[in-house]
Order: structure tokens, then sequence, then C-alpha cells
């Protein structure tokens, strides 16, 4: 089908919601005020509620209504007490009165909104232990069609269609078994599937990105899988389409990987969370890193579409628009973070706008019906590699607008100067390091010499999962992220299975670290507002006291320095919610991405986390209320409006506690 004739559909399409009063097809992500129908919200991903009831004037009266076990204890009770990850990643639902949820194992719980009691738990598919264990995801998908509900659910290599009602399968979903889809890919290289994430539904389609158990972004082989982005049928679970990650012979983007490496390259997943514009029929699909994603001799070229957010259409996943924020990615920096959609008035014209934040740091701002960027986005000269059989991108593109919501790249300047001594400190252990701007690539690891590349933001990100919410009424997008460097040092490969000349230099020490301290400024977390009307910066402000109280620094009568970890906010009418995170949350690790024993200075590093969830005032960024919660959040906030009073509902967890949910209320 033509790009053309797609155009005139969609344009149709517009034109029959314009007229018609009640749409044949109904979906949960019609928002009413005060529900919460898809894990972001609904499909616009704006973590965004219009409910009031909680104001900057009586918030100080929020309290603990109730906690629930997300643990399933009596399931584990069948399977003998099986054990279980700490990060329930879970963001329940509101739909018709009852919460949706996956439990730390990743099966649904439906339980009442006001008291937390369970209306009826998933079983496992079969009576076993592999059927029953899982990992937590971060939501489900609801679809209606009249009467007809279903919920879309994932758990491992599996597509499940539940009743809402009961929780139980429908048996004439799934070809080959009754109940459920089998995801694997079949392609060459695939592992099993998995997705910590939700599906996304979209008229009758279940869209589905995902990534695949045992793909890496590190290793020393460049032969993987794609993990294509799939469209399912919700009623059936027969598939209706899928997308190429990497374009095969003939398609477009093909000629960005040259030498033939389209053919043996892959990964490229979208494993965090896509958006629809459910009356263009659009799904907007943020993508990741290419296989090996810090030495890319063995891919040359820009590598299509990896490091792209991608528009398709919703019935036959064709590719409207598309734009790749890294060219050759050398970072791991993946699209992480929703594309969230809103309308905004740039220079008194409304423009339907999508955000996507990146791991570098940027939002970029595009005309979501057309791709159009909103603000001038660059392309910018950067520095290039010298490791041996690499050929860096020439540029890469900068917006223009918004500035960056995170620190980028690491000189000299940027490191810390608490006291004399601690900036000496700081300069003796980065001598031996490659520090730049950002973009700078992976450098040579050389024994005795050159360690590698700091580089900031780490491949954990300053924006991930977790970063962005925006508020339709002001224009605002609220970005929390996560200041921390890596090293990046490559050298030849060693092992007898390679098929890449160099990978990541396992000799190559981590992050380097003071008694724990990272050796850069503050703040190590924060939240920022940017002014999505203007493009400019409203404020930004430290999340969290962080290691104020570190042996080093506590008499220095320090502001908050802000907590290196990640977790999401939640925006109403009236404020901005935000937890401290969690130590149960992967990735959240001293200075960075390199592993590192706090038993080497014998000091406490729980600093990186906290058990406190905020509000803040929307317009300053200034804290009006906090409570703790013994735990730090691990999933998205919610909230919801339930005979006739608002609830706040959000996943907390940690190494020490059992994961659970929290609700509060007046």
């Amino acid at each position: 089908m033509s790009v053309r004739k797609n155009k005139l559909i969609r344009q149709f399409r517009i034109l029959l919601i314009s007229i018609v009063l009640v749409p044949l097809v109904i979906n949960a992500q019609t928002i009413e005020e005060g529900t919460w129908s898809y894990f972001g919200g609904d499909n616009n991903f704006n973590r965004y509620s219009p409910a009031d009831q909680i104001t900057a004037d009586n918030v100080d009266q929020l309290k603990i209504l109730w906690r629930r076990d997300a643990t399933a204890a009596s399931l584990r009770e069948n399977y003998n007490d099986m054990g279980f990850e700490k990060n329930l990643r879970s963001t329940p639902l509101l739909i018709d009165g009852v919460l949706y949820a996956p439990n730390i194992f990743g099966l649904v719980e439906a339980f009442d909104p006001a008291t937390g009691e369970t209306v009826w738990t998933q079983e496992p598919y079969q009576q076993t232990l592999l059927e029953a264990a899982g990992i937590s995801s971060r939501g489900i998908a609801h679809w209606q069609q009249g009467i007809d509900r279903r919920l879309m659910v994932v758990r491992g290599n599996y597509l499940y269609a539940l009743n809402p009602q009961t929780g139980e399968i429908f048996p004439d979903f799934g070809r080959e078994e009754p109940g459920r889809v089998n995801l694997t890919y079949s392609a060459p290289n695939a592992n099993n599937f998995a997705l910590t994430t939700s599906p996304l539904v979209i008229g009758n389609t279940a869209v589905l990105g995902g990534f695949l158990n045992g793909a890496g972004d590190g290793g020393s082989r460049k032969e993987a899988a794609p993990e294509n982005i799939r469209g399912f049928d919700v009623r059936t679970g027969d598939l209706k389409w899928e997308f190429n990650v990497v374009p095969r012979p003939g398609e477009f983007g093909y000629d960005t990987w040259e030498e033939g490496s389209a053919e043996w390259s892959g990964d490229i997943g979208s494993w965090c969370c896509m958006s629809a514009d459910d009356e263009l029929g659009i799904v907007y699909v943020p993508l990741g890193a290419p296989t090996s994603a810090y030495y890319g001799g063995h891919r040359p070229g820009d590598n299509l579409f990896a490091n792209s957010l991608v528009a398709l259409d919703a019935e036959t996943g064709e590719r409207i628009w598309h734009f790749q924020m890294i060219h050759h990615d050398l970072w791991e920096y993946d699209n992480g973070s929703p594309p969230i959609l809103g309308d905004i008035t740039v220079n008194s014209r409304t423009i339907k706008a999508v955000m996507q934040a990146n791991k570098n740091g940027f939002v970029y701002v595009f005309d979501r019906t057309n791709g159009e960027p909103v603000w001038p986005i660059v392309e910018t000269p950067v520095p290039q590699s010298i490791v041996e059989g690499e050929v860096t991108s020439a540029t890469q593109p900068i917006p223009s607008k918004p500035p960056a919501f995170d620190r980028q790249g690491l000189t000299l300047e940027d490191l810390i100067n608490f006291t004399p001594a601690l900036r000496n400190q700081a300069l003796e252990l980065v001598e031996n390091f490659t520090l730049g701007p950002l973009y700078t690539p992976p450098s040579p690891w050389v024994e005795g010499g050159n360690q590698g590349t700091l580089t900031l933001p780490s491949t954990w990100g300053a924006g991930n999962w977790n970063t962005g919410a925006f508020d339709p009424e002001t224009g605002m997008y609220f970005a929390v992220s996560y200041t921390a460097a890596d090293n990046l040092g490559i050298a030849p490969t060693t092992s007898d299975s390679a098929t890449m000349t160099h990978t990541l230099a396992q000799r190559s020490p981590s992050t380097p670290v003071i008694q724990g301290l990272p050796l850069f400024k503050p703040p190590y977390g924060r939240v920022t507002a940017l002014n999505m009307n203007t493009g400019e910066l409203e404020w930004s402000v430290a999340n969290g006291d962080g290691p104020r109280d570190h042996p080093l620094l506590r008499e220095l009568d320090l502001p908050p320095l802000g907590i290196p970890n990640r977790p999401a906010p939640l925006v109403t009418k009236s404020l901005l919610f935000v937890g401290e995170g969690s130590d149960a949350v992967v990735g959240t690790v001293p200075g960075g991405g390199g592993a590192y024993d706090s038993a080497d200075t014998g000091y406490d590093e729980s600093w990186r986390w906290g058990t406190l969830f905020r509000a803040f005032d929307k317009s300053s960024g200034a804290t009006v209320f906090e409570i703790d919660l013994a735990a730090g959040t691990t999933g998205a906030p919610m909230t919801y409006m339930h005979e006739g009073k608002q609830y706040i509902v959000v996943a907390v967890s940690s190494r020490a506690t059992d994961p659970e949910w929290v609700a509060l209320g007046l």
C-alpha cells in the first residue's frame, strides 16, 4: 500500500471521528476524569490525571490508606516458596471500578480500589513451577468493543487475552495453544522473547515491542536477531503485521547498514514504552541500540532504525515517518523513555506534538502528524573514534530546543570541588581516562596507559523508562533523570567464539569513585521542568538528599545533592509526585555503570536510594509534602477517583523488603 494511500485513509479516519458522536469501538484509552486506563495514563502516555481532590492546600493530610502484597504468597506456597526478584515494575490500571496489575511474577491481579482486597488472581497456564515463575512487567493493556472486553498480557514467551471479570483465558485466542500466542521470533540467533513493558492496544490491534533473553548490548559476537515490532489481532491473536527494525533488502534504510551488515545485525527492540494517537491511527515506537553498542566496526553506516523514533500505521505496520536520534550508536543511547503525546502552542500555532526523551539527556520534539521537528535539530560535528576498524558518524543531530535536562559530557571543570583535597583526588583519578563532550567515542584500552572514555550520561542514561510526564494544561514536560558516568574502553577480542575484532574491554576498571562518591559535581538525581510552548527550561531541582551525610561531606552543610535512581513522575491538575527510587531497581550503581564493592571503603552507600515520596509545586519545583513509604518506589505511580475519593497508588520495594502496592489518600 502506498504512503499516499495511507495518508488518505488516515485523513478519512479523522473526518469520521469528527462527525460520529458515538464511536463503534471504545478503547480503554479514552480516558475519563480521574481514571487510569493504560500504564502511562492513556495512549498519550503523559502520566497525567485531571484529578484535583489532592491539592497543595491539603496534601499535608495525605496518608497511607492500604498496602497490598505483590508477591502472590498463596502461589508461592504451592511451589515451595519459590524465589523472586524485588523489582516490582508494575503500574495498575483502573477499569470499571477495578484495579488490575501484574504482580512480581507477572501474573495479573484484580483488586478493590478502595481496600486493596483481592477480586481474582491469574492462574499459571499450566500448574508447573516453570509456568508459575516469572518477573514483573510494567503494565497491561485493556480492549473493549461493546460488551466484549479483554486484558492483553505478556508473560515470558506468550501473549494472553484475559477476561477482566474472572481472570480466565479466552480459549479461542491463539492458534497453536488455546488462550495464548507464542511470541518467539522465527529468526536465526533468536532466543526467548521477553517483555518488561506492556502491550499497547489501538483499535483492534495489540502492538508489541520487547527484547530477546540473552541478547546484549556488549559481547564479542556481531550476530543477533532483530527485535521486530509486531501487531496482533486482539480477538484471535493472529499476527497482522511486522515491522523490520533492521531493514531487509529492498526496504528503506537497508543501505545504512553498509558492507551487508544488515544480514547479521540485530537487537534494537522497543523495551520501554510505546504511545499512540487513536484519532490518527499512529503508533509511536521508540527503538534502542544495536547489538554490541560500544564497537561498530562490524556494522558500518548510520544503522537505521537503531536509536530512532518510528511512527507506524496501527492497522498495517507501515512506516509513516521516522527520526534517528543517534547515528551509528557507540554509547547505548536508547530511546528508553516513552514518546509522550500532547498539544503545544508555539508562536501562536497549535501543534500536535510527540516528545521523545533519549538516554543522552535531550528531548526531541516533533509534529506527530508528519515528523517535522518543532524546533531545528542540527547535524553537528562530533569527536571521531581512533579505535582500529571503527568509523564514527561525522555528525549527530542536536536539538536547538529545549535544552538538555541533565549534564552531558565530562571535562575537568565538571569534577567535584567540595574541598581542595577532594578536587585534587578527582584530578588524579581521571589522569588515565579520556574526557570530552557529549559523543566523545569509546577509546582504546591500553595496559598501563589509557583506561577508556569516561562517558556522561552513562549507558543507563540520563533519561530512561521513568523519564517524562506532561501537563496538557500548562504545556510543561517534567523530566526525572539520573546523573552518572560510565567507562567505555575498547580492546581486541580474545574469545575463541568472537566474530568481532574489538569489544568492550573486560579488563577496563569501573568508573572511578572516591569512597563511593562520584567524581563529578551534583546533583546526581534531579527533576526538571521544560516549557514545551517556548522550548525553555523553567526549573530544575535535586531529587533527594543524596550523599550529604557521607563522612567526607557531612561537615560541609551542603544543599540536597540528589539520588542517582530511576523513579517515575505522576502529574495531576494540582501537583507533581515523584519518589526517590529503590535499591531493587537494576543499574543504579555508584558513579555510573561499573560494579563497585562498597566493602573496599567501609562506607554504606545507601544514599543511592530512598524511601520518601514527594509532592512538588509544578510551577517552581518546591517540595510541598513528603511521606516515608518504608521502601523505595520501583514502579510508576498512578491516580484515580473512586466513590468520590482520589487515590494515588505506587509500587514499592527494596532488597530488604517484599514488593507491595501502597495506596495514598486524604
